[in-house]
């Protein structure tokens, strides 16, 4: 079926005005000012947008698709995650990972469950590895999983300046580095290492350490998280002057005590003048988010959710940010590091992977490679195992 998308105002994430969308194939098959002339024949569904914006779907960075947690018990592991949890906040594509736990929650989990979310009609790729060095792989290094595997782009979360990492080298850090850069050479893939951060008193030297001694370029390094303290954010800030793309996690406001929340880190970042073209932000949905005192105790935990995607990019237009300073980081910023050449834009020939927000700056319809997941507010598609 074609389906018609009228008087819809785009923002692809510049704004382009009131234009018509013709989506076949799960492509953009036509993006202009004049309807489309379609033979009587075809059948095409029509959806009157009456001026209401369409955005780019969100690409969600950092998802534990298998579930995170874990850190206070067996019993605090998170289920994984299903696929109305990812549509429902805008979310067309995410990138799954492994955290703390990457001794029971395996690659070969995360791979599976990108693969059914791939059945399901969302976009999904994965990183491989997880907390801890050496990093756990399908078929023995980084290099060889993400030049073999078609879905895997890149190396991470490896934990840096926290508890609970392996305590990496500066070393093993760049050996890294060097394997993912060149598989994404060979692959055209990401070829990144996404790196959590915790809050460590290192806080991003390692990361200047390797940008200063070694040849590898700084988009390989990818640190998140950076929002958690306010010291963290102020060198994330520093560093992504140097070429690297930081990472803030869709904190909400009242769950972070010592730094701040992405609509605050945001607003802050570009206030400084830094290169907004480098900055991302993501859920950390499916994940963990505990507090520890200074002996590693755990005080209190809370567990994250993608809808945090759509919180934060409500709070954002609701303070009046401007959507093309909000919606890049949310779609084509994070596209272009992640090489993910046929999203994060809405144009002629790319994925129709498209978000309709209402004029309370909500999600109100949700398309995933050309299919309507949520319409109306109320969600059409659902995993197999949900409710």
């Amino acid at each position: 079926m074609f389906k018609l998308i009228t008087n819809a105002n785009v923002f692809a994430p510049e704004a382009l005005g009131i234009k018509q969308v013709l989506v076949c194939a799960g492509k953009i098959a036509y993006l202009g000012d004049h309807l489309p002339q379609l033979d009587d024949a075809l059948e095409v569904e029509v959806t009157d947008l009456d001026g209401a914006r369409l955005v780019p779907g969100l690409i969600d960075a950092h998802t534990h698709l298998t579930g995170g947690g874990g850190e206070a018990g067996q019993s605090t592991r998170v289920p994984p995650l299903a696929l109305s949890q990812i549509t429902k906040a805008g979310v067309t594509s995410v990138i799954g990972l492994l955290g703390t736990d990457d001794l029971t929650r395996t690659p070969q989990n995360l791979l599976s469950q990108v693969m059914g979310l791939r059945e399901e009609g969302l976009s999904a790729w994965c990183y491989t590895g997880g907390y801890h060095v050496p990093v756990i792989t399908l078929t023995g290094s980084v290099r060889s999983d993400i030049v073999n595997l078609e879905p895997v782009i890149g190396v991470g979360e490896v934990a840096i300046s926290d508890h609970r990492s392996s305590q990496p080298t500066l070393d093993e850090i760049m050996r890294l580095a060097g394997e993912a850069h060149v598989a994404g050479l060979m692959t055209g893939k990401a070829g990144i290492v996404h790196f959590h951060l915790g809050d460590g008193e290192r806080g991003l030297s390692m990361i200047r350490d390797c940008l200063e001694v070694s040849e590898i370029p700084p988009r390989v390094f990818n640190p998140t998280h950076v929002n958690r303290n306010k010291a963290l954010f102020e060198e994330a800030c520093e560093l992504s002057g140097h070429g690297c793309n930081v990472d803030l996690t869709a904190f909400s406001a009242d769950s972070i005590d010592q730094g701040w929340s992405a609509e605050e880190a945001l607003v802050r970042y570009l206030d400084q003048g830094c290169d907004g073209s480098k900055l991302t932000i993501s859920s950390d949905g499916g994940g963990c988010a505990p507090s520890f005192d200074s002996q590693g105790e755990l005080l209190k935990m809370g567990f994250a959710s993608c809808s945090a995607m759509a919180q934060s990019l409500k709070n954002l237009l609701d303070s009046g940010v401007p959507e093309d300073k909000v919606l890049p980081c949310m779609t084509s910023n994070v596209a272009t590091l992640l090489r993910l050449r046929q999203k994060g834009r809405i144009a002629q020939g790319l994925d129709a992977d498209l978000v309709v927000l209402d004029q309370h700056n909500q999600v109100e319809a949700v398309m995933a490679r050309g299919a309507w997941h949520v319409k109306n507010s109320v969600q059409l598609l659902t995993g197999l195992f949900e409710e």
